[in-house]
């Protein structure tokens, strides 16, 4: 049995789900999101929630079933209040700018490098901050991690990408293993 599974999604005012066949669609006031649902679980719509229930009790749906029902809140909170992910430029000379639906990194190599803003996401940029923002989860995420990827922050100084708030474990230099 899964507890995710279990839970029921409340539906916000001001959202609109449409079910075709496997396909859910949830439409609100930042946008519209669709997915599709496997066919081991089932779905209804009571009284302003989803419930979500296997149609036969496996492995399989049990895993399926606290993932789709997961999937669905991310569409459902997406829609509402969007995800956002905010990443941090540390170094001297690092710079971010946005231009024509692409982000322009200098971080300490000898040519820019470049990333492709896909559909659907926000990237805007204050100081040495990336705030990278959209309704899909999933892409915000992974747009987050390619940024981050391009230059990862270092151990020994800390120089690099990111994420704010994200610790970094540090090292001692040369000169600490010297003196032992």
């Amino acid at each position: 049995m899964s507890r995710i599974g279990k839970k029921n999604i409340i539906i916000p005012e001001g959202v609109d789900i449409k079910i075709d066949n496997r396909n859910i669609t949830v439409k609100g006031p930042k946008g519209e999101i669709s997915h599709e649902i496997p066919r081991i679980i089932g779905i209804e719509i009571k009284d302003k929630a989803i419930l979500l229930n296997p149609k036969k009790r496996t492995k399989q749906s049990s895993a399926l079933w606290g993932l789709t029902r997961s999937l669905l809140f991310n569409c459902v909170e997406g829609v509402t209040n969007g995800f956002e992910k905010q990443l941090e430029l540390v170094g001297i000379g690092y710079r971010a700018a946005v231009q024509d639906k692409k982000l322009i990194l200098e971080v300490g190599y000898s040519h820019k490098k470049e990333i492709d803003i896909p559909e659907g996401i926000e990237i805007s940029v204050k100081k040495n901050i990336i705030i990278v923002s959209g309704i899909n989860k999933q892409q915000v995420g992974a747009i987050s991690a390619k940024i981050r990827s391009v230059r990862p922050p270092e151990p020994y100084k800390g120089k690099g990408i990111k994420y704010v708030g994200e610790k970094i474990r540090r090292k001692e230099g040369k000169k600490a293993m010297a003196t032992t």
